[in-house]
């Protein structure tokens, strides 16, 4: 992984019907954590599963004994878990997979690196590996697995596709364009493996569609701001709904 100061950042996007590109730039080959945006192939393999069922079932309830922030200590659904983007409704479906079948769900998808041992000698795959540990992705990598999620040709079932696709959150962007996407900020390791706050990374992962024309997308940035403190997924996508309009003309020219 990855541990250069400079600050990174890539975008990518695909004409989603044909995969040809519209706009290539940055470090968009070189694998980082996906941090939450794993919550995509995640809920693809729990409704394949039969873990998940629809956009508001099952419906969990937190308790105490389970590790989260205050936001999330509530009753939540497939569509909140995505919205809200809660850690421990993710580590309750790769719970309930069980470590073997996660990672066969893991290499079927072809997802990255598909590397589940977690962090180095603590046997946490299952519920870390995606978090600044040993599960990493290019930004060339997300837009073929979105790509794959949009045609229904990941090898899982297809109604596991589409009820993925329904509980990604949609954000309008100007000039007219519909985003559905998700989030993902975590922080690069330092050489003692402990978070480096001041190397930031920001995912914004999925798809947009305007009229009869769709693309599909993967934005990454690390180490911007630095001095932030909070997520940085959020501001990544804020950035990339402003910018899209431009991109896409930028093309058309």
């Amino acid at each position: 992984m990855a541990t250069a100061a400079e600050p990174k950042s890539c975008t990518v996007i695909l004409d989603a019907r044909s995969g040809t590109v519209v706009h290539r730039d940055g470090i968009c080959d070189e694998r980082f954590s996906p941090a939450s945006t794993f919550k995509v192939p995640l809920a693809v393999m729990g409704f394949d599963a039969g873990i998940l069922k629809g956009a508001h079932d099952p419906a969990w309830t937190w308790h105490e004994g389970i590790e989260a922030p205050k936001r999330d200590r509530k009753t939540v659904d497939p569509m909140t878990w995505e919205r809200d983007s809660v850690l421990w409704y993710s580590r309750e479906v790769t719970r309930r997979l069980g470590f073997d079948k996660f990672a066969t769900y893991v290499t079927q998808l072809d997802y990255g690196n598909k590397d589940l041992s977690g962090d180095p000698g603590k046997n946490n795959g299952l519920t870390h590996a995606w978090l600044a540990s040993s599960l990493v992705i290019s930004a060339d990598e997300q837009v073929q697995f979105v790509r794959k999620l949009l045609t229904d040709t990941l090898p899982l079932s297809k109604e596991a596709q589409t009820k993925t696709r329904a509980i990604v959150p949609g954000f309008d962007a100007p000039g007219g364009w519909r985003v559905y996407g998700k989030t993902g900020s975590i922080w690069l390791r330092d050489s003692k493996g402990e978070f480096d706050r001041t190397q930031p990374i920001g995912w914004f992962v999925g798809w947009a569609q305007k009229r009869g024309q769709r693309v599909v997308f993967a934005r990454l940035e690390i180490g911007k701001d630095g001095s932030a403190q909070g997520p940085k997924g959020p501001a990544v996508r804020a950035l990339f709904l402003k910018e899209l309009p431009r991109l896409m003309r930028r093309k058309s020219q």
